[in-house]
């Protein structure tokens, strides 16, 4: 997925800049990576619209959404969300930073997890679902950045789960999270596996109230008999 944010440029870096651009509506922003064509690194201060990074932001593919960023004066740039910075009470964009991506060189991202089916686990041995890990990384052109990585778990049982290594090969994105991960499973209730983890302990409780049979000495065998 892509968009269109457009962007003016900021004069200079600094506490008192950024002020007088939210004061003016905006959200002030820095544009890190190569700018051209001679591969120079440098650091551009812009702003943003703030309704249109939201909209960004909470989208499908969030941080992950490629962006053409339109600056007046400057070639259109390719560029991803690198970090953003939230006010806590308003909840407001207070500042965000781009990095420039190329199109033919590969990066590394983090993608969603989404599963998809009820697992036989569940429907058939009363088991639940649980996630170990919602996302993963994985390495590919800034083109082919998926939205989310859907996950099958419908023919899972209790005690089996997925694996880094059992989601589907596609050709236009690599894992590079470990492959042995674990990403979800069917587990036992807790109530049934405290059920099942005590049952030895009240068989060796009953075991122990026994009566325990003491031998006798001939002496108090006699004394018996007296």
């Amino acid at each position: 997925m892509e968009v269109i944010l457009e962007a003016v440029s900021r004069e200079t870096f600094g506490k008192n800049e950024a002020r007088r651009t939210r004061r003016e509506g905006r959200v002030p922003a820095v544009v890190y990576g190569a700018s051209g064509d001679g591969g120079g690194r440098e650091a551009t201060p812009i702003a943003v619209d703030p309704k249109e990074l939201l909209k960004i932001l909470h989208s499908e593919s969030g941080a992950n959404t490629l962006i053409s960023l339109k600056l007046p004066g400057t070639r259109e740039a390719r560029v991803l969300v690198k970090e953003y910075q939230l006010d806590p009470i308003t909840h407001h964009v207070l500042h965000a930073d781009f990095y420039r991506v190329a199109m033919d060189r590969a990066l590394l991202v983090t993608i969603p997890v989404v599963v998809k089916g009820e697992p036989k686990g569940v429907k058939q041995q009363g088991g639940l679902v649980e996630f170990i890990r919602r996302e993963i990384a994985i390495e590919c052109l800034p083109g082919d950045i998926p939205e989310s990585i859907e996950v099958d778990i419908s023919e899972l049982m209790l005690h089996q789960g997925i694996r880094v290594r059992d989601i589907a090969i596609n050709p236009k994105w690599k894992a590079m999270s470990d492959l042995d991960m674990m990403i979800v499973h069917v587990i036992m209730p807790k109530a049934e596996e405290a059920a099942a983890a005590a049952e030895p302990v009240v068989a060796a409780a009953a075991t122990a109230a026994e009566p325990e049979v003491i031998k006798k000495g001939k002496k108090e065998e006699a004394e018996e008999k007296e």
